[in-house]
């Protein structure tokens, strides 16, 4: 017992900081850099300070996997989540114990693969009309492809959602949600911030931004109310209408509007903006490898054909596709870090933990792992064979997250992301807009292209027989 004792009482290392502000400006400056730094100096955790709290980086998968999965129940959403929270509400992504439970019962059913299948069309469609957009495009001209990624996953997210084409309504609303991620990241990292009650420019425009989102969505589920209570047999094939029809197995009740409104906010906000950010990185990792990307067309060619669209039967046999998704996700995860906050003491091999601890997990890092990567820092889609993944430690890839709050939405994305990306390169070559062109990664609320994503997209030439 003794010996358990001293172990128990390992002091955990720090890292090196500088006099009342701690790591705070190194993690300002450069947060990804400093986390690669953690991740290759410390074995298993370090202890930060940031904005004059204690953080404890944790460095190791196994201690991704006892977070996320073994003691999930003593880890809540650290103060990170709470300022989302500010525009998303108690929804999936910030709710916690029963509550969280009972909403992911509610909500899971949406989600189910045979559920998702009946979206792949409508995918598809969205795809085809910015093929369409591109083919018109001076090719000598570059294209910033995140503004165009976001366009089209939030007119997918749209018509996931709420089924009918609601396109007219949609007039500023990417500039809206580009407001409020802007809000959230400032505010995130931001040493003073002012209250919302306070008529600042900056609190003013996030205010209009959130209302005039809330308005759409408010309207949408007030119109879909009614006609549901004036005909209960008319059925929509979209989330929505899931999400309105879900019943409590216990109380028999469903969501109230506000739940309603904070799940439907979550959804269109992150099911729009993590895809785009991951589809842009991953076109721009393409553009620097057109070897890749001539795999990938010949791929689609032999399982699509050269002019069907792709679809729900097409998913598993585009393997290299989706390997080429997977590898991008493991560069540039678009959740980027995970914070945590524990509700009683905790263990970590030799090093404990007390309550109201709050630790760090970051995907960026962890996918980088020389010890669990063959090349940790390049573009290698064969990390994803099926033999070489079952070697490797679960928790050492996690763009979703892991255990019970795994990213609800993840097959969703996955599957939006396959279709897009076979219909993208088979129909263009994509090429950087400038030689040595280096887009930086910027650690926001997602891991955002610094200064958007500007590439050279032109007509493909035909690939049968390359």
């Amino acid at each position: 017992m003794e010996a358990v004792q001293e172990q128990h009482q390992t002091p955990i290392p720090s890292l090196p900081g500088q006099f009342l502000v701690g790591n705070t400006l190194q993690f300002t400056r450069d947060p990804l850099g400093i986390l690669l730094k953690i991740h290759r100096d410390y074995e298993r955790i370090v202890k930060t300070r940031l904005v004059g709290r204690d953080i404890y980086v944790l460095t190791h998968p196994d201690d991704a996997k006892r977070v996320l999965q073994e003691a999930n129940r003593n880890y809540h959403k650290s103060e990170a989540y709470r300022v989302l929270g500010i525009f998303l509400g108690n929804g999936l992504l910030n709710s916690e114990g029963d509550f969280w439970r009972r909403q992911r019962r509610l909500a899971q059913p949406a989600f189910y693969k045979q559920r998702l299948a009946l979206l792949a069309d409508t995918m598809a469609a969205a795809g085809q009309q910015l093929v369409e957009k591109w083919w018109k495009a001076d090719p000598t001209k570059p294209v910033d492809v995140s503004v165009d990624m976001m366009e089209l996953t939030l007119n997918i997210v749209t018509k996931a959602l709420f089924g009918a084409d609601v396109s007219q309504k949609l007039t500023g609303m990417s500039e809206s949600m580009n407001t409020i991620i802007e809000f959230a990241h400032e505010t995130l990292v931001s040493f003073i911030r002012i209250p919302l009650r306070y008529p600042t420019p900056r609190n003013l425009a996030f205010r209009r931004a959130v209302q005039r989102v809330e308005n759409l969505i408010y309207d949408i589920i007030n119109t879909r109310r009614t006609e549901l209570a004036a005909n209960p047999d008319v059925r929509h094939d979209d989330l929505l209408d899931m999400l309105l029809r879900a019943r409590d197995e216990e109380t028999g009740e469903g969501m109230t509007d506000q739940q309603l409104r904070d799940e439907v906010t979550t959804i269109f906000m992150a099911g729009h903006e993590t895809t785009a950010v991951a589809m842009s990185w991953t076109l721009y990792l393409l553009a620097q490898h057109p070897d890749i990307a001539r795999q990938v067309r010949r791929e689609v060619l032999e399982v699509v054909g050269p002019t069907a669209q792709p679809g729900y039967d097409h998913l598993r046999e585009l393997k290299f596709t989706m390997q080429v998704i997977q590898e991008s996700m493991r560069l540039y995860p678009p959740a980027w870090l995970i914070s945590r906050r524990s509700l009683g003491p905790d263990q970590f091999g030799d090093y404990a933990v007390g309550e109201n601890t709050y630790v760090f997990i970051s995907p960026y890092a962890l996918h980088r792992d020389p010890s669990q990567w063959a090349f940790p820092n390049a573009f290698h889609p064969d990390h994803f064979l099926p033999e070489r993944q079952r070697d490797r430690h679960p928790y050492a890839y996690i763009p979703f997250g892991g255990g019970p709050r795994l990213c609800i939405g993840n097959n969703f994305a996955l599957m939006e992301m396959q279709i897009l990306l076979a219909q993208l390169v088979r129909a263009f070559d994509v090429s950087l807009a400038a030689p040595h062109q280096d887009v930086k990664a910027e650690a926001s609320v997602t891991l955002r292209p610094k200064g958007g994503m500007k590439l050279r997209v032109r007509m493909a030439t035909n690939a049968v027989g390359e």
